[in-house]
């Protein structure tokens, strides 16, 4: 038997006006997911316990299988473990985003959570950058992708509460910086960083090019190393992981899963959806099961941006979902669970809680009655409900 993930960041949503009072699951072109839903089980799944925040870190682990309630510290321990950096007992790690803060009168405004989805190679120089001017044995950065790095605390504070920029996207920061013990420390750290990367090449040349400038860090997501049981052992299964992500690559080393990485992932809309569907069905050839994640559609969701996200998902559905329905077939027995995480609305730019709709298809040629096709609500009117997230991995092992 045979088992993949194929995930959606961020895929579901609201129904949107300008839509004809249809989500963008619904109005988009999804021909394979709403083959998979008509023939397979249809529901929804709780993947944010109640109490947790609803980030990427906590969903992703209810889908891998895990309850978030007892494994979960923090976002950026995860990516730390992507990167390599291995966390002391003391140690605090915090995901650094470099961002685009524009003054409006007496405050500045987060303008843009990534600096304008700013490339690998133009961060890296302001990373490194920060970490020969401002870092020292307390605060070490760490280059990552894109726009998302890495900053560890030595002998640090976990004791306070830090907010996610694309949930304050076009706000004033002021009232969002962090707080708590130790937080004078890291608003130092963010406000230095301005100073370093006003002045840095990169950034001017972003600027001549009509790009946003990373003229800021911004520090969030912070936690001490989690425990977590491996994925052998809790399910007695090898596997990989796909994603151009470090949180996700996080889990899976955490998990004790290989991760493959996939020349032009990008976590956007630019992604390599082909790459991604062959490097999966190349790893069932050895593995059991295989998770495939693709962060494009929670981009376009935390843009505000619909055209972006209808494509990411009818990519997906091409690009991804087609290709792995057709060649998971030379395996025999199979199983696949096609998911969001979380939603992200686009009128909000950030996630909520919400129940997301899943599709558990095995393989099933007979249309099921009463079902039109993948969505929310054809995943609600079936009333399956599975109010612990976690327990999707327990059902699709059967």
């Amino acid at each position: 038997m045979k088992y993949i993930v194929l995930l959606g960041d961020g895929m579901s949503d609201e129904k949107i006006p300008q839509l004809g009072d249809k989500t963008p699951l619904q109005a988009a072109k999804t021909p394979h997911m709403d083959y998979m839903a008509k023939r397979g089980r249809l529901g929804l799944a709780k993947t944010v316990p109640a109490g947790l925040p609803p980030g990427s870190d906590v969903a992703n682990l209810s889908v891998f299988g895990y309850d978030p309630r007892s494994c979960y510290t923090g976002r950026s321990p995860l990516e730390a473990a992507s990167m390599g950096v291995e966390l002391g007992s003391d140690d605090v790690a915090f995901r650094i985003n470099l961002v685009t803060l524009s003054p409006q009168g007496t405050t500045l405004i987060m303008q843009d959570y990534s600096a304008g989805h700013i490339s690998t190679d133009e961060s890296r120089q302001l990373i490194e950058e920060l970490q020969r001017q401002l870092g020292n044995d307390e605060f070490h950065f760490y280059p990552g992708v894109g726009y998302r790095h890495l900053l560890v605390w030595r002998n640090g504070s976990d004791k306070l509460t830090a907010t996610p920029p694309h949930d304050i996207t076009g706000k004033s920061i002021l009232d969002h910086l962090p707080q708590g013990e130790g937080a004078d420390k890291l608003i130092a750290l963010m406000t230095s960083s301005q100073m370093v990367l006003k002045r840095h090449p990169v950034n001017i040349q972003r600027l001549e090019e009509g790009k946003s400038p990373a003229n800021s860090i911004w520090l969030w997501g912070h936690g001490r190393s989690p425990r977590m049981e491996t994925f052998q052992h809790r399910f007695g299964l090898s596997g990989s992981v796909i994603s151009a992500v470090d949180l996700i690559r996080g889990i899976g080393i955490y998990a004790g899963l290989d991760i493959i990485k996939v020349p032009g992932a990008t976590g956007y809309i630019d992604t390599n959806y082909n790459g991604k569907a062959e490097a999966a069905l190349a790893a069932l050839q050895n593995h059991d099961y295989v998770y495939l994640h693709v962060e494009a559609p929670d981009e376009a969701g935390h843009g505000g941006n619909l055209n972006h996200k209808i494509k990411a998902i009818e990519d997906f559905d091409a690009l991804v979902v087609g290709p792995i329905l057709e060649g998971i077939r030379q395996f025999g027995e199979y199983r696949i669970l096609c998911t969001p995480d979380h939603p992200t609305p686009l009128r909000l730019m950030t996630h909520t809680s919400d129940p997301v709709p899943f599709i558990l298809y095995s393989g099933e040629e007979t249309e099921k009655p009463g079902v039109a096709g993948y969505d929310e609500d054809e995943a609600r009117k079936t009333g399956l409900v599975l109010e612990e997230g976690f327990r999707l991995m327990d059902m699709m092992m059967g």
